[in-house]
């Protein structure tokens, strides 16, 4: 017989779903990071239960190993104690017993990421694929879990911040708590803890946003403000331009946001977000005036869009390798390119389509992203396909020599949907676009995802999907941008827009063809690109650099002792590799030039229509 498939929700040949399993959730230690976690399955498998808990997390494609966070566990049948047995690395297995079988164990939380969990004396958060082992054979059962507030005075203010719906628990209480099936509860964290929680509404759904962590002087009636229009723009996209929240995929939306005074990042879930940002990055009451929209607030707002478009794009409609997920092993994949970098696309165009960003901050953001693909030479080497089923083992673990190796399908993703948009509109003389495809997308795919569909988009399905939707026939295109590594042509496709794309140097003077790090008081080479002056030196990634023509580098003064040479001179580098010095001549390289975009002064009468349906939607 073979082995039952793990941590999934796959459907099974039997219509009966067997009792559901109930947990209790405890911050038993604080002080220390231990959460306890106790387990009951009430009508245990009577050939011996099997636990598992998930390697990795939906949305961060790396094995992760979360049950290397388990520091103790047990299992009792009454007052019998059970002896466990594991298999492996995070499968447990309890001999067979009348029931019901008690599980008891702690779980170490101590990763302040969006990824995994968190606990201290300031707050709780659990992300469930750290923390709930499945019971296998009941993935399809009702989990139950009961919330405990952590024992003393300190927590008596803590409450809780989640989308499982309540089962007995009052919005924000400790209690219990139901989730349909294993897969969904996993898919909504929970914030404990004494943040401040805000309101909203947008397209006629209740959002909130906790904010954990000090922020002083927050504007919150800015960020609800903002966060209102951009949340009412993408559900009215996914309703074909309905006003009315009609096809918003949940009842209620929850922004978990950790604020603190470094990092970056954010997790999808299915009615809610994980999101961690700076102070920075937030807006602050200014008296007599309204909060400006700084580059780091737009950071933020792009951060909240990406995570929120996340909703319909690969929560719901999805590679067909996700539906459902495997959580035990690598999904592979070959169109994250679409997933994370259609995601990408959208994120910052509905920051100016709702008028949180100018046209010219839009421009910007476009450009910004060209030059993070032409700067690495990964782009010629690995296409967005590659590059999206390695996401495993290389995007995920990246190294000095990534940009030399690798491309990111969120960027080149995001460019090729620019790309395919332009394409569609241009050809359709504005009639159609990629908008029409991921609407298509939704309805086919997305729409009923979690009401029985389990229907995932097949591997080479997407160009006939846009083809459909559209009337255009993109398939040579992607073939050439997504499965081969062309270089994407952006200035002509602009141009019939009336948008100019240009090539500048910002910084005058000769380059080592290297990026350049500061580590104390020591200048030290963070990459070499193949092919650049660098590496035709002979330069390594780690090598620390101690002169030019013998005059010391010191911290900040490498441009201007370049600036007295040009391109193409050679100089004497006096390099450290290790304890070794090493002496190496070099010949200087031309800077690198930077991407600029902005309209043409007078474009026709065609190009600005098509610009201004494309920008405005």
């Amino acid at each position: 017989m073979p082995p039952i498939a793990r941590n999934t929700v796959r459907r099974r040949a039997s219509t009966s779903i067997p009792a559901g399993v109930r947990y209790r959730l405890t911050p038993i230690d604080p002080k220390g990071h231990l959460f306890e976690v106790v387990c009951d399955v009430f009508e245990p498998s009577p050939a011996g239960q099997r636990f598992t808990l998930p390697a990795w997390i939906p949305g961060s494609y790396m094995i992760r190993e979360f049950a290397r966070n388990i520091v103790s566990i047990s299992a009792h049948a009454g007052s019998t104690p059970l002896a466990l047995v594991k298999k492996d690395k995070d499968t447990w297995i309890a001999p067979s017993c009348d029931g019901p079988l008690q599980l008891r164990y702690r779980v170490y939380a101590w990763d302040a990421s969006v990824r995994a969990a968190h606990l201290d004396e300031t707050h709780a958060f659990v992300n469930g694929t750290s923390v709930f082992l499945c019971v296998e054979g009941f993935e399809r059962a009702p989990h139950d879990v009961e919330l405990i507030a952590p024992v003393g005075r300190a927590y008596r203010d803590w409450q809780v911040a989640t989308t499982l719906p309540e089962h007995g628990a009052a919005r924000h209480g400790f209690g219990t708590y139901r989730a349909d099936d294993y897969d969904a509860l996993v898919d909504h964290p929970i914030e404990m803890g004494t943040f401040r929680l805000e309101r909203f509404v947008a397209a006629g759904v209740a959002h909130e946003i906790a904010y954990t962590g000090v922020v002083p002087n927050l504007d919150a009636a800015c960020v609800n403000a903002d966060l209102a229009r951009l949340c009412a723009a993408q559900i009215r996209f996914f309703s074909n331009g309905e006003s009315t929240g009609t096809d918003a995929p949940f009842d209620r939306y929850l922004f978990l946001t950790t604020v603190s005074g470094e990092g970056y990042g954010g997790l999808e879930h299915r009615s809610s977000t994980a999101l961690l940002c700076t102070r920075d990055s937030l807006p602050i009451v200014k008296k007599g005036k309204a909060s400006d929209r700084s580059n780091d607030y737009l950071t933020f707002l792009g951060l909240v869009s990406h995570e929120y478009f996340h909703s319909w794009n690969v929560k719901r409609m999805k590679p067909a390798v996700f539906a459902p997920y495997d959580l035990s092993q690598e999904n592979y994949t070959s169109l994250l390119w679409i997933f994370e970098g259609f995601t990408s696309y959208y994120d910052d165009l509905f920051l100016l389509r709702t008028g949180l960003a100018t046209e010219a901050q839009y421009f910007a953001m476009i450009a910004k992203t060209i030059d993070d693909i032409l700067a690495g030479e990964g782009r010629r080497t690995q296409s967005v396909a590659e590059s999206s089923f390695d996401a495993w083992t290389k995007y995920y673990r990246q190294d000095e020599n990534a940009p030399n190796a690798i491309v990111s399908y969120y960027k080149k993703g995001s460019l090729i949907a620019l790309c395919l948009d332009l394409t569609i509109r241009q050809k359709r003389r504005g009639k159609s676009s990629l908008d029409d495809a991921m609407r298509l997308m939704w309805q086919r795919y997305g729409r009923d995802f979690y009401e029985g569909g389990l229907t995932g988009l097949p591997e080479d399905a997407f160009p006939a999907l846009i083809r459909e939707a559209t009337g255009v026939d993109v398939h040579e295109q992607i073939q050439r941008w997504a499965y081969g590594t062309d270089d994407l042509p952006l200035s002509a496709l602009l141009a019939a827009f009336g948008i100019t794309l240009r090539f500048t140097v910002q910084r005058p003077g000769p380059s080592i063809g290297a990026r350049i790090t500061t580590v104390g008081t020591d200048t030290r080479l963070a990459g070499v690109p193949t092919g650049g002056a660098a590496h035709a030196a002979g330069l390594s990634a780690g090598d620390t650099l101690i002169a030019i023509d013998g005059l010391r580098v010191m911290p900040g003064r490498l441009d201007t002792l370049l600036a007295r040479h040009q391109p193409g001179d050679a100089v004497e580098l006096t390099t450290f590799r290790n304890d070794v010095l090493q002496v190496r001549k070099l010949t200087l390289a031309a800077a690198a030039q930077t991407a600029a975009i902005e309209s043409t002064a007078k474009p026709t009468v065609r190009a600005a229509a098509l610009r201004d349906a494309w920008l405005k939607g």
